[in-house]
């Protein structure tokens, strides 16, 4: 009664990750999730199912590298040149996949960073608290910026500090631009600045 995806393909996607995990380096995981934060955590995109995407990649790029040249009737020499070469970008497509999300990512949010800005400094000048303000500024824009803000507005409403969310914030992006204000937000908060 179930669907295809939930008795086929997402097993045999655990068995792969699982598999991937097991011959991957130690910290590989956990560089892994950072680089899914890094992309915004793309729905149904966790480590296990990147890990499965990697063994696939390699086990694909090893059968196309070395069927492709023995059907188009080419030497034992440029086969296993070819395999050497599509085996392991097979591998690291996935990590290129990620890679690009999280740059293209990280660029909306820099274009996003001066208007919402203006908008939180707006905000503030018009007598909102900080938090406040990040909250009009989060409703009033769209993307990954507002998402961020939905995310440390979320965070600090179930317990975890101003600080600590804004911090969370600089760790999740690679905007240079944006780590430099929340080290600002975090020194005027330290040090009482208005």
């Amino acid at each position: 009664d179930r669907p295809f995806s939930e008795r086929v393909i997402n097993p045999l996607v655990a068995r792969l990750g699982r598999l991937g995990n097991r011959f991957s380096p130690r910290d590989e995981s956990v560089r892994l999730r950072h680089k899914l934060e890094l992309a915004g955590s793309p729905i149904k995109w966790d480590v296990e199912r990147v890990q499965a995407f990697k063994v696939i990649g390699l086990i694909g790029g090893a059968v196309i590298g070395i069927a492709f040249p023995l059907l188009s009737g080419a030497g034992v020499a440029v086969t296993t040149g070819i395999a050497i070469v599509l085996t392991p970008l097979g591998y690291f497509i996935p990590d290129i996949t990620l890679y690009q999300v999280a740059y293209n990512r990280n660029e909306r949010i820099r274009r996003d960073l001066p208007d919402s800005m203006d908008l939180l400094t707006i905000s503030v000048e018009a007598g909102l608290p900080f938090d406040s303000a990040l909250s009009q500024v989060a409703r009033n824009t769209r993307g990954p910026l507002a998402d961020e803000l939905f995310r440390v507005l979320q965070e600090m409403q179930i317990g975890l500090g101003r600080i600590d969310a804004l911090r969370a914030l600089a760790e999740r992006t690679n905007v240079v631009e944006l780590r430099g204000f929340v080290t600002a937000m975090v020194q005027a908060d330290q040090f009482g600045i208005p």
